[in-house]
Parts: C-alpha cells; structure tokens; sequence
C-alpha cells in the first residue's frame, strides 16, 4: 500500500513538473510587454528586486524570469540605467538587454544660428539632462569647459546629440565644443589664400556672421566674398545681425536709425572690421564659406523679399537701386 502511494505521489509531482516546465517553456515564448513602456534599473539591484520592480510595469512570473535569467548566464550581468521595453519584448530579449547595456537614448539639437542663451534653454528644457552648470555665469562654464576662447559665443558645434539619462549639460557641452573645435580646425588648414584673418576664431566670427546672414546654402560664400572684400578694403561691414546681437534684451524686432547710431562693440555700422566675438553657432557651410569667400567685385546685397535670397552688387548706385526695388 505505502508503495503505491509512494509512486502515486512521484507520479504527480512528474505531471506537475512536466505541466510547469510546459508553462515554463511558453513563458519564454510569450511578450513580457504588451505594449512599450519605461524601465529604470536603479545601481546596485539584484535579479530579484529587478523582477519585483518590473511587475508593476509588466506583470509576470517573477520566478520563471529569474530561472531564465540563470539558464542564460545572466544573472549578474544586468547593467543600471532607463531601458524602453518595446511592445512583444520576450523575456530573454529583456534580460539581453540589460546585460548588454542598451539604455535608451534622447536626442538634443543644437541648431545653427542659435546663440548660447538658446543653448542653455535647449539644455534646460531637455528630459534626461542634468544640470551642474545651472547658476554659473558664461564666463565661469567656459573655464568649467576648459574652452581657450575669450568668449562662449559660437564655440559649439550646432548637430544632434546622443545621450542617456543622467547625462550632464557640462558633458554634452564638452562634445559640441571639442567637435567644434576639429572641424574649424580641420577647415582652417585648408583656407583660401590671402584671406584678411589673422587666426581660426576670426574664421568663427566671420562665420557665425554669414549664418545669421542667409539660411540659402547657395549664397553662403557670395556673401562671405563681399565680407571678406570689405575687409580688404578697410570698409565697415555694416551687418544688421552684428547690431541685433549687440542690443540683447533690448531688440524687439525691429532695428531703428538710433540703434544703427548707438555705438556698442558689436555695432559693425560703427566699427571697423570684425566684431569681438561671434554671434551665434556657425554650421560647417558656413566656416567653409568664411574660409572660401566667391572672388568677385560684389560690396553690397540686400534682401530681395520673403525668398530668403539676396541681390548683390558692386557698386553703391547699383546697390541703391536694388534697396529702391526690394525694400521701399
């Protein structure tokens, strides 16, 4: 009698563990997610704390996800971090994940012609940054920076950046100044000859200039040979946006006469040659243009209306003409 209970009782336990490894093996086949959801793996949490944190966002059996996690060897590779767990994630997909340390990434863009007070609105508004250059005026983030130039306008590379969750403002800044950094660099070495600059951050001021001048690709260099002539020639460059710049706060879209008279350092209706700093973030075209200026006669341009294009011209009459016809 006791035999038969003996086997009776081994006999269930092999159909319950037979039915549980089944229920085990369909686990591994069914999504842990049924739609895509946000999932933070907080440093130092164990597989187990890991499986009871991820219920509330995905219900399952805690046990059968730590099983897998030890069938796969992966129990201890589980890295920290903020993951997206798409719709119809597997299990093993999950744990894959973790162990391979694919957080998920945001996306920030500096864009070109923006000027630094726009960064660091960029990068306060942005999810996932934190801050620890919050309160430092912009002269002490460019020594926080390391940045050797004698201001923090335009030194930034304007592109799209990559980051995790947690990721400084300081970090991102760092990589958009040192990219800034190689590719006026690289432009630099390969510059027209004879050009009326004296060193790279000229370059970056010209060209923090032409970008603020004309969004129209095709005119970026035109309007860098009436730059660089003017230079050339001892004639002021007489650039709406360098007065914009210069009026900060007080700018209200509109420029008037008494604002083109006010003299301040960026006033280039006032001021001979470059103004002391750039005015904005200069894309790559437009260090291009600034180092590879059309060679033509042109002095003057004028804005021909909503196009966004320019009328060029090589002398003032022709110049005023062109005023007569597009802007009175």
């Amino acid at each position: 009698m006791l035999k038969k209970l003996v086997m009776s009782f081994l006999m269930l336990c092999l159909v319950a563990l037979i039915a549980s490894w089944q229920l085990y093996e369909q686990f591994k086949q069914q999504p842990l997610v049924e739609k895509t959801v946000i999932f933070e793996v907080i440093k130092g949490n164990s597989l187990d704390s890991i499986s009871r944190r991820l219920n509330y966002k995905a219900p399952h059996n805690n046990l059968w996800l730590k099983l897998l996690a030890y069938e796969s060897n992966l129990t201890t590779k589980l890295k920290a971090g903020e993951y997206e767990l798409i719709a119809g994630m597997l299990p093993k997909e999950f744990l894959v994940l973790l162990s391979q340390g694919k957080v998920r990434q945001y996306d920030i863009t500096l864009v070109e012609g923006w000027n630094f007070k726009q960064v660091k609105q960029a990068l306060i508004r942005q999810e996932g940054i934190t801050s620890v250059l919050s309160g430092l005026s912009d002269a002490a983030i460019l020594n926080t920076l390391g940045n050797h130039y004698p201001h923090i306008e335009g030194t930034f590379f304007p592109d799209t950046y990559r980051y995790e969750k947690g990721t400084t403002d300081l970090a991102i800044l760092t990589r958009a100044y040192q990219k800034m950094q190689t590719v006026l660099s690289e432009q630099w070495q390969h510059k027209s000859a004879d050009l009326p600059l004296k060193n790279s951050y000229e370059a970056l001021i010209l060209a923090s200039i032409i970008e603020k001048e004309t969004a129209n690709s095709s005119e970026r260099s035109k309007i860098a040979g009436v730059f660089v002539q003017r230079l050339l020639r001892g004639m002021r460059l007489q650039t709406d946006p360098t007065v914009i710049y210069g009026m900060g706060d007080n700018y209200q879209g509109n420029i008037r006469k008494k604002d083109l008279r006010t003299k301040t350092a960026y006033n280039t209706y006032k001021i001979k040659g470059l103004p002391p700093t750039p005015i904005a973030m200069p894309s790559k075209e437009s260090i291009y243009a600034a180092l590879h200026p059309e060679q033509s006669d042109n002095l003057y341009f004028v804005a021909k209306g909503k196009q966004g294009l320019h009328q060029f011209s090589a002398t003032l009459a022709e110049h005023n003409k062109a005023v007569n016809r597009y802007q009175r």
